[in-house]
């Protein structure tokens, strides 16, 4: 499998790019808006430079990689030549339906269709295209190129094939990959958010603040940075979202997300993406300040 479209520029589609195209694989990364491509070339041009001062590659290495990269602004001249297609667009599921049948009707009939959702049915979206049986979730984690692990998520009819080319890939990759199965949340989000959820509502009750929430769980369960910090880190609209998920999917009240985690996203207030969430990102410096709500 030697040539990859990555759909979406983003913080995870520019992460994709980047570890594909450092692999050897000729990469078309595709983004309704050149500015957004450009924007993500850069970023992967500083990660990149990065890796060299801490010497994990070399600045032929970063120029291989770049050369690696081609942008392309429309699906169709995107995917013509994939043999594997990675969505990484917006995790909306209308946004995802409409790229998939696009991708399924322009790309070749044997390339591999995956999707970098974080907790959208896999199923319900090979169920658009003509091939359901080659369309897999690939979930990488953020940041895409420090971060080992990949969720490989079988939908209903994912063919075994499909799956063992996958995981072959992410392994060469330099990535973990761990095959799940497909229901609301997978494994990773299935867990992880009702921890932030239930650590939003332990603020919102009162028990205790944002910092000693997060210094609970890093000092005492040694996670290397609290719920509420990284909830900002992920994004709280994308929290709010996987939350939705898990909550119609299962139509169990734990999964309810916290009111105040919905009054934050209604309000704007999203996290390091919008400079401000449990904490302030826009006091520039590395140190983490307490958004002014939070502050006693």
């Amino acid at each position: 499998m030697q040539n990859i479209s990555v759909i979406g520029s983003g913080t995870m589609g520019n992460g994709i790019a980047h570890v594909f195209a450092q692999n050897g694989h000729k990469v078309a990364l595709v983004d309704i808006s050149q500015d957004a491509l450009n924007k993500a070339l850069a970023t992967i041009e500083k990660n990149l430079d990065r890796q060299i001062k801490k010497e994990l590659i070399s600045e032929d290495d970063k120029k291989s990689t770049l050369s690696n990269i081609t942008t392309f602004t429309d699906i169709p001249s995107g995917v013509k030549e994939a043999d594997l297609v990675v969505e990484a667009a917006t995790e909306n599921i209308d946004l995802k339906l409409s790229i998939f049948r696009e991708i399924d009707e322009n790309s070749s009939d044997n390339a591999i269709l995956a999707t970098n959702t974080s907790s959208i049915s896999i199923t319900k979206i090979a169920a658009v295209t003509k091939r359901p049986d080659l369309v897999i979730g690939m979930h990488f984690m953020n940041p895409v190129p420090v971060m080992k692990l990949v969720e490989v998520i079988r939908g209903y009819a994912t063919s075994d094939e499909t799956t063992k080319t996958v995981m072959e890939m992410s392994k060469n990759l330099g990535k973990v990959p761990v095959e799940v199965n497909d229901y609301p949340g997978f494994v990773a989000n299935r867990i992880l958010m009702p921890m932030i959820n239930e650590a939003i509502y332990t603020l919102y009750e009162g028990v205790a603040g944002v910092e000693e929430i997060d210094t609970v769980m890093k000092l005492g369960m040694a996670h290397p940075m609290g719920p509420l910090q990284l909830a900002d880190f992920i994004g709280l609209d994308v929290c709010l979202s996987i939350l939705n998920v898990l909550y119609d999917g299962f139509g169990n009240q734990k999964y309810a997300p916290c009111p105040l985690l919905v009054n934050m996203v209604t309000a704007g207030y999203k996290g390091v993406k919008t400079g401000e969430g449990f904490y302030s990102y826009t006091h520039g410096t590395k140190e983490l300040v307490l958004a002014d709500r939070f502050k006693k």
